[in-house]
């Protein structure tokens, strides 16, 4: 068994000493047996199953957000207005879009549409 030196605050030295007279055994037993315990809760390394771990992540800290209107949100965050689902996105999202949006989503149409003269090169000479 290898000896180790570790720096403890002393209000966690006396924790460990009432811990092991309530025992009735070493402050070092008590140290191992953390290290056991600790070992034992321990995902082996790479088998840490990244689906189970990320599953429920936010519900866990207290952020109850419905998975649907996050995705919601995103997908209009990242709507432009020359993206073919421009109105499919605006309709389930009305809240996340502006007049000036709308205003662009105009431009871009007329000038798919033609109503924007395209500009000529100039003649080379």
């Amino acid at each position: 068994m290898t000896r180790i030196l570790a720096d403890l605050p002393d209000d966690e030295i006396k924790r460990l000493d009432r811990i092991a007279a309530e025992r009735g055994i070493s402050r070092a037993a008590v140290l191992r047996e953390a290290v056991a315990t600790y070992r034992a809760q321990e995902p082996e390394a790479g088998k840490l199953d990244w689906l189970e771990a990320g599953f429920g992540l936010w519900a866990r800290h207290g952020l109850a957000h419905d998975p649907h209107d996050y995705e919601r949100k995103r997908r209009a965050e990242w709507t432009r207005p020359w993206d073919d689902d421009y109105e499919e996105v605006r309709a389930e999202s009305p809240d996340m879009f502006d007049a000036e949006d709308d205003r662009q989503r105009q431009i871009y149409l007329d000038m798919m549409a033609g109503k924007y003269p395209t500009p000529k090169a100039p003649e080379a000479k």
